[in-house]
């Protein structure tokens, strides 16, 4: 079983971790490198959908990648809510081993990563229009090759990734192949609903109860319970589990 999460746009460097591994596709990500390190100010502005004062510092981290002399992995570099969640530098060493062999970041630039790949600091989203490169989407980029890594030991990938990341994997999905959704509801006036922030702050708890007690079958997914949830059978199917609370977010 994998688990799948998406990136963080925001990526400090830290010294928690120590990186293990090497991205598995790096010498796609060094093309994508090489191709906007061609680009000036205005043109990356535009890829990148950014104000000057992100352009910049995404021209800063262009400079200063460099693949050989990477030294923080993944799980230490990404820094977004999901990732607060999820605080991998409390996880028990067994759970930081179970993390390097089950849980994969979803990646614009690299593909696929595993926790403790080493990686520099970089902008690249998976929507963003690679105008000028010899494919306008990075979704035909790297067309079946992150659902071919996903996919290539295991059967059942359990997506806590946002719907721009699960869409590179989801077209190339086989009969016997299953990728779980899980949805994260809270109750409002109106009904139960997916809040953005929420559902990130959810992600992460759900990847830290993952790796913390070693699930090995998406059915042990159902006992979650942070936050209040509680798995709801009567909308659930077998490629979606949904958790509802009523939990006050505000609160927290």
């Amino acid at each position: 079983m994998k688990i799948i999460i998406s990136p963080a746009k925001k990526m400090v460097k830290t010294d928690s971790f120590l990186p293990r591994s090497q991205p598995v596709f790096l010498n796609k990500a060094e093309e994508l490198i090489a191709f906007l390190r061609e680009r000036d100010f205005e043109q990356l502005s535009e890829i990148w959908q950014a104000s000057p004062a992100i352009t910049r510092e995404g021209q800063r981290q262009l400079a200063d990648f460099n693949s050989a002399k990477a030294t923080v992995p993944a799980i230490a570099t990404y820094s977004g809510i999901q990732y607060q969640y999820m605080a991998a530098d409390l996880f028990t060493e067994r759970a930081l081993d179970y993390s390097q062999q089950h849980l994969r970041i979803l990646s614009g630039l690299y593909g696929v990563l595993r926790p403790f790949d080493a990686v520099c600091p970089y902008r690249l989203e998976l929507k963003n229009k690679m105008i000028g490169f010899r494919d306008y989407s990075l979704y035909h980029f790297w067309g079946s090759l992150i659902h071919d890594e996903l996919f290539k030991d295991d059967q059942v990938v359990i997506n806590l990734a946002s719907k721009e990341y699960a869409r590179v994997v989801k077209p190339y999905l086989k009969s016997d192949e299953r990728m779980i959704t899980i949805d994260f509801l809270e109750k409002r006036a109106q009904g139960y609903k997916t809040i953005g922030t929420h559902a990130k702050m959810s992600r992460g708890e759900m990847t830290r109860f993952i790796c913390e007690n070693q699930i090995k079958t998406p059915e042990e997914l159902q006992a979650f319970s942070d936050f209040s949830y509680k798995f709801d059978v009567s909308v659930s199917d077998d490629n979606t589990y949904v958790f509802k609370t009523d939990f006050d977010f505000k609160r927290k």
